[in-house]
C-alpha cells in the first residue's frame, strides 16, 4: 500500500498489540522499533507528524558540548552519561538516512589564552567520549584559519578558536522517513487522528481500548489494543490524565527561539557555536539550505501547540548575532521565525532551580503506571530518539507482556529513501531530463532513493526562485500524507520556516492544489 490516509484508514480494521500516540521523533521511533520485534502497530497524531517540537529543533544531531561542561563543573555523573549516549547514537542517526543528516564543523572563538586551553581540552574530552564513533578530530584554530573557514566572522579581540563536528538534519523529514519505514514493515501511521478517550477494563482498570476522531473526516474509531505507548513530548501529562487521572503532572516546557537570515551573511559551511552569553545560554549560528539559522533561547514557557516568537527574542538573537559576525542583521532581514517547546522532566527540578530550564538534564525516563498500564516516555532530545524507542520497548516487554524483551534492530536499519547505492543513477537520470541543479540537489536531499518517482511525473518548477516541481504536490499527497500547504510547506519542504514570503508565494501560485 502506499503511504497516504485513505490506505491507512482501510487497516484499522485489523487487530493490534500496540497504540503509539504521538508522531513526531520518539512515536516513530517506537513504532519502527515495535513493528520490527513482530508487533502489530498503530500509531495516532492529532496533527501532522512531527508537526510540533521535532520538526521546532535546531537541526543539530549532538552529544552537548554545554551538558558535558557541566557534567565536569558540577561532577554529574547523568549529564555525562546522556553527553556519552548521545555521541554514540549520533553516528548511528547519521548513517541511517544519510540523505536527511551529515556531519557539520562548528567553531568556537576564543579571546583569551585560557579560553584557548579550555575549549582545546573540553572538545578533546567530546571526541574520547565519542571513542571509534566520532566524526572528526576537533583541532585548534589562529585567525587566519578562523576566517578562510568562516568568512563573515568578526575576529575583533580574537586569540584563535576550536573546530570541532558534530551532525545536521533534517528534523520533520527525518520523522517522516522513520514513519515511512514503519509503515512499509507493517505499521499502521494516520495523522490528523486525534485521542479522544481511553476505554479501560472494568475490574483492572487497565486501557483496553483507544477512542479517536479522523480530524479531516470527523469519523470515529474505538480501536482494542493490549497496551499503549504516549509519546507526545510536552503534551505528556495530558494523556497520562487521561489513563489516569490520580497522576501527578510530570513535565515542564522550556521555549527555544530561532530566527532565520539569507546566507549572505554567513557564508560557507561552518557553524559557529558562541558558548558564552550574558545569560549562560549557548547560542549556534549554522548554515542551513541556502539560509543561516540563529538560535536557540532557554526559557521557561506555558504550553501551547504554536508558540510566537516574542519581540525582545528576535532582539536577543540579533544582537549576539551581530557581535560576532561582520556583517550587521536587521529586523528586515529576517526572513522567517520559529519556536519549539522542549519536554523536561519535573522531576529534574529542585526548589533552588525551579525557573532555570538551562541547567536540566535532556534526558528521559519510561514510566509505566501500574493501574492504566499506560507506558509513557518522558523527556529526551532528537540525538537519542533510537534509545528512547528502544528503552520504551523494553518497559512495555518486560513490564506489560511479561516476557523478555526482543533484539532491538533500528541501530542498523537503513531508513526509507536511504539507500545510497542509487545516488549516481538518479543524478545521472535527472541531468539527462535537464533538470536544474538545485532541483537534483532538493530532490535527493528532501527524497533521497525515493526520488526516482518524481522523475516519472511534471518536471516544470513551481517558481523561479526555487527547486520545487509540479509533480512533488501529488507526489506529497499520495506517498507523504500531505493534507495542507502547511504540511507542504513547514514540514515536507520547510521553507516556510526559511522564508515566510516565499513559501506564501508558492501557496498563491498553486493555491488550488489543497482545499482550503
Amino acid at each position: 500500500m502506499a503511504f497516504n490516509r485513505a490506505d491507512q484508514i482501510k487497516k484499522l480494521t485489523e487487530p493490534f498489540d500496540l497504540c503509539i500516540i504521538g508522531g513526531g521523533a520518539t512515536g516513530a521511533g517506537v513504532a519502527l522499533d515495535a513493528t520490527l520485534r513482530g508487533y502489530r502497530v498503530l500509531l495516532i497524531e492529532k496533527g501532522d507528524f512531527a508537526c510540533q517540537t521535532s520538526s521546532k529543533s535546531t537541526k543539530l544531531v549532538h552529544g552537548g558540548v554545554r551538558y558535558l561542561e557541566q557534567a565536569f563543573k558540577k561532577l554529574d555523573w547523568q549529564q555525562f552519561k546522556m553527553v556519552y549516549k548521545a555521541l554514540h547514537e549520533r553516528r548511528i542517526l547519521l548513517q541511517n538516512a544519510p540523505y536527511l543528516a551529515h556531519p557539520l564543523a562548528l567553531l568556537t572563538p576564543c579571546y583569551s589564552w585560557f579560553d584557548r586551553i579550555y575549549y582545546r581540552v573540553g572538545m578533546w574530552l567530546y571526541d574520547r567520549i565519542a571513542g571509534h564513533t566520532n566524526l572528526e578530530p576537533s583541532r585548534g584554530l589562529g585567525p587566519k584559519q578562523m576566517r578562510e573557514l568562516s568568512p563573515a566572522i568578526s575576529l575583533d579581540h580574537v586569540r584563535g578558536g576550536v573546530l570541532y563536528y558534530d551532525g545536521q538534519l533534517n528534523d520533520a523529514r527525518y520523522a517522516l522517513a522513520i514513519l515511512q519505514s514503519a509503515e512499509a514493515a507493517g505499521a499502521c501511521v494516520l495523522n490528523y487522528a486525534e485521542l479522544t478517550s481511553f476505554v479501560h477494563a472494568p475490574k483492572s482498570l487497565k486501557v483496553k481500548e483507544v477512542c479517536f476522531q479522523d480530524v479531516i473526516s470527523g469519523e470515529a474509531y474505538q480501536i482494542a489494543v493490549k497496551a499503549v505507548v504516549n509519546a507526545t513530548g510536552p503534551f505528556t501529562d495530558a494523556i497520562r490524565a487521561m489513563a489516569n487521572p490520580k497522576m501527578k503532572p510530570r513535565m515542564k516546557v522550556s521555549r527555544g527561539a530561532h530566527i532565520v537570515l539569507p546566507a549572505s551573511f554567513w557564508p560557507g559551511k561552518t557553524a559557529l557555536l558562541i558558548p558564552k552569553t550574558d545569560d549562560g545560554r549557548v547560542i549556534f549560528v549554522i548554515p542551513w539550505r541556502d539560509y543561516v539559522l540563529v538560535g536557540t533561547t532557554d526559557e521557561p514557557d506555558t504550553l501551547c501547540e504554536n508558540p510566537p516568537i516574542l519581540s525582545e527574542e528576535i532582539d536577543y538573537l540579533l544582537d549576539y548575532f551581530n557581535r560576532y559576525a561582520s556583517g550587521k542583521a536587521s529586523r528586515s532581514d529576517v526572513t522567517s521565525t520559529f519556536v519549539g517547546q522542549r519536554p523536561l522532566l519535573q522531576a529534574a527540578l529542585d526548589a533552588a532551580m525551579a525557573s532555570d530550564t538551562k541547567s536540566l538534564v535532556r534526558d528521559h525516563e519510561v514510566e509505566l503506571d501500574g493501574r492504566s498500564k499506560l507506558v509513557s516516555i518522558l523527556g529526551g532530545k532528537w540525538t537519542t530518539y533510537r534509545v528512547m524507542a528502544k528503552d520504551t520497548m523494553d518497559v512495555l516487554e518486560r513490564e506489560v507482556f511479561h516476557q523478555v524483551p526482543k533484539y532491538c534492530l533500528t541501530a542498523t536499519y537503513t531508513l526509507s529513501g536511504g539507500d545510497e547505492s542509487l545516488r549516481e543513477q538518479f543524478f545521472q537520470n535527472a541531468i539527462a531530463l535537464s533538470l536544474p541543479v538545485s532541483t537534483q540537489h532538493h530532490l535527493w536531499e528532501t527524497y533521497g532513493s525515493n526520488s526516482f518517482a518524481l522523475l516519472q511525473g511534471d518536471i516544470q518548477l513551481l517558481h523561479p526562485e526555487l527547486p520545487y516541481m509540479h509533480a512533488e504536490i501529488d507526489y506529497l499527497k499520495q506517498n507523504e500524507m500531505a493534507t495542507s500547504w502547511d504540511d507542504v510547506l513547514l514540514r515536507r519542504w520547510g521553507i516556510a520556516l526559511r522564508n515566510q514570503g516565499l513559501s506564501e508565494e508558492i501557496k498563491a501560485i498553486k493555491k488550488e492544489a489543497f482545499a482550503s
